[in-house]
């Protein structure tokens, strides 16, 4: 579905983004996990050509996406991010409709779809008709869930979506976004720098770190056979928390018991 082949950037001397080759296949969710500076994001915006790449290609079902106009990448790719982006002038239909309109779909089409894509994403009707500024900042970042699916694509890109919200609503926000990857079959490349989201949402999991791809394999692999020393510091902050949970869970059931 996604084939990423030996992607380069460099801005000058600066090498950010060195031969990154990924193939993603269809129904996939794959997270590009790093810190800071790892490469990730323009990993990401060059998948849609946000960014273009200094060296190497990008192909989605084996089209080169180079040889298609940027309407067409739009339609096939949605895109999410932390920032949200919505227009504050516009309420959450209008944002949502953006893309449509911009196709040129019939009204009755793009009514329709923004009040399927509401539901979708489980947002109450009653907010069609609000302005970004009414809302949570959960709420917010639906929208532009809600946005970015909205020409229907096949392949979403998402970049730390999630990043910004309080604990409880990221974790609600996650579930919610599973539903929806599995009830669309959406191929999916999810960037973030939180090892539990993760580990929580891939299917397979690719380490990043100085602009390079360490290791690529399920969270599992990661964690029980990471391929070098950067890779087990990364995974030992999750096995220490789990085996504090684990204790904390025990040490409860034993006074329960007792």
């Amino acid at each position: 579905m996604i084939q990423a082949d030996g992607l380069t950037k460099r801005y000058g001397d600066a090498t950010v983004v060195d031969g990154f080759s990924l193939n993603v296949k269809a129904g996939e969710l794959v997270v590009l996990l790093g810190g800071s500076g790892s490469g990730k994001t323009t990993t990401l915006k060059m998948i849609n050509r946000l960014i273009e790449p200094t060296a190497g290609s990008v192909r989605l079902d084996g089209v080169d996406t180079a040889e298609l106009p940027p309407h067409e990448l739009r339609r096939r790719i949605g895109y999410v991010f932390q920032r949200i982006g919505l227009f504050p002038h516009m309420t959450v239909g209008e944002n949502v409709a953006v893309t449509p309109g911009l196709l040129g779909w019939p009204l009755e089409r793009t009514a329709a779809r923004v009040d399927e894509l509401l539901e979708l994403v489980e947002l109450d009707p009653a907010l069609r008709d609000r302005r970004p500024s009414e809302l949570s900042g959960g709420q917010q970042q639906r929208v532009g869930v809600a946005r970015a699916l909205a020409a229907e694509p096949r392949v979403m890109l998402l970049d730390e979506p999630f990043g910004a919200l309080d604990p409880v609503t990221r974790e609600r926000l996650q579930q919610s976004f599973l539903r929806i990857r599995t009830r669309l079959a959406l191929t999916t490349v999810f960037v973030t720098h939180d090892m539990t989201e993760a580990l929580t949402l891939a299917d397979r999991i690719g380490v990043m770190h100085d602009g390079r791809l360490l290791q690529l394999g399920t969270p599992r692999d990661l964690l029980t056979r990471p391929a070098d020393d950067y890779v087990d510091r990364l995974m030992s902050t999750p096995r220490r928390q789990a085996a504090v949970v684990d204790a904390l869970i025990g040490g409860t059931t034993a006074e329960a018991r007792s």
